[in-house]
């Protein structure tokens, strides 16, 4: 009922992203990227100055390992194509039709498409970052580990971790061993997800947190700069478990930083700031990352203020009222 609530408030401003997704030209909806019939589908977001290679960005998106959909993606990727950088939302298979191996293959599988593919697009190829929002960062920071681990291993990649310039974990949760009552309490029943997680016994493996403290210093050189982002107000994911994380990624020699959103919750830094208009906080960590090395882009890439696509009362009582 919570759930329902909360989309009907924000209705006005998903009706208007969704007429853009739709409609733009911008948007190149269901590109084939694998064999399955649900995880062989991703959506680009192309910037409408592209004479120039532009910067990518590979999304994951969330939903609770049961509903992610590539579309819940479209608000961000209007925002960054507005910025100049190309968007490839990535799509993969959710529970029951997939398990978290799964999950993490199709991700895999999508990013390699990104990799080897985006040129074609006008990306860069040389600038390739990975993101990933709540369930979605989970799945793409277990991909990036896997590829790691793979890498520094010596076996065969279809992509190499070292084409990612940065990795972006959006109020993810990444010791899945620490969030399996803490899911129970908020409402995801514990035999469900283990049974998502492929059984108690796979959480260590799930979990990249230990997967970083049980790796060779040779897999953590090729990590890319790892940036988490979280707010503090978050109870679906806490944002100690990003803190956490970062401080486990540093001690083994990792290059990662925590940005914390002061008083954000979970759904306020992913839909209901840009939904919000204005400068969105977290658009802005992500563009000036993207470009500190380029100064040139960054001031041509400069874009109108977003308008506001839903009343300010909407956005508080959504705020009150979401189950996440």
């Amino acid at each position: 009922v919570a759930l329902a609530v909360y989309a009907i408030l924000l209705m006005p401003g998903f009706l208007q992203v969704g007429y853009y997704y739709f409609f733009s030209s911008q948007v190149h909806r269901s590109i084939v990227y694998g064999e399955q019939p649900r995880n062989s589908r991703l959506d680009l977001y192309i910037p409408k100055d592209n004479r120039r290679p532009c910067p990518v960005v590979a999304f994951v998106t969330g939903g609770a390992w049961i509903i992610g959909y590539k579309a819940w993606g479209a608000l961000l990727g209007r925002r960054l194509a507005e910025r100049g950088i190309i968007v490839a939302c990535i799509d993969y298979r959710n529970f029951p039709q997939g398990r978290i191996g799964d999950m993490v293959s199709d991700a895999s599988q999508g990013i390699s498409f990104v990799c080897n593919n985006i040129a074609s697009y006008g990306g860069d190829p040389n600038k390739i970052y990975l993101m990933g929002q709540s369930a979605g960062a989970h799945i793409s920071a277990c991909a990036l580990m896997e590829q790691a681990v793979k890498e520094s291993s010596g076996q065969p990649i279809s992509w190499s971790v070292t084409q990612i310039k940065a990795y972006f974990g959006l109020s993810g949760g990444y010791n899945i061993h620490n969030l399996v009552d803490h899911f129970h309490q908020r409402g995801l029943n514990r035999s469900i997800f283990l049974s998502i997680m492929d059984g108690e016994e796979s959480l260590s493996r799930y979990s990249p947190e230990i997967v970083v403290k049980e790796s060779s210093a040779r897999t953590i050189a090729l990590l890319p700069h790892i940036f988490l982002m979280h707010g503090t107000d978050d109870y679906s994911i806490p944002s100690s478990a990003s803190q956490t994380f970062v401080d486990v990624l540093q001690q083994v020699g990792a290059q990662a930083k925590l940005l914390l959103y002061e008083g954000k919750t979970h759904t306020d830094i992913f839909i209901q700031d840009p939904l919000r208009g204005g400068r969105d906080p977290l658009v802005e960590d992500v563009f000036s990352i993207i470009y500190a090395d380029d100064a040139t882009r960054r001031n041509t890439a400069s874009a109108p203020t977003p308008r506001r696509l839903v009343f300010e009362w909407q956005l508080q009582l959504a705020r009150w009222i979401s189950p996440f």
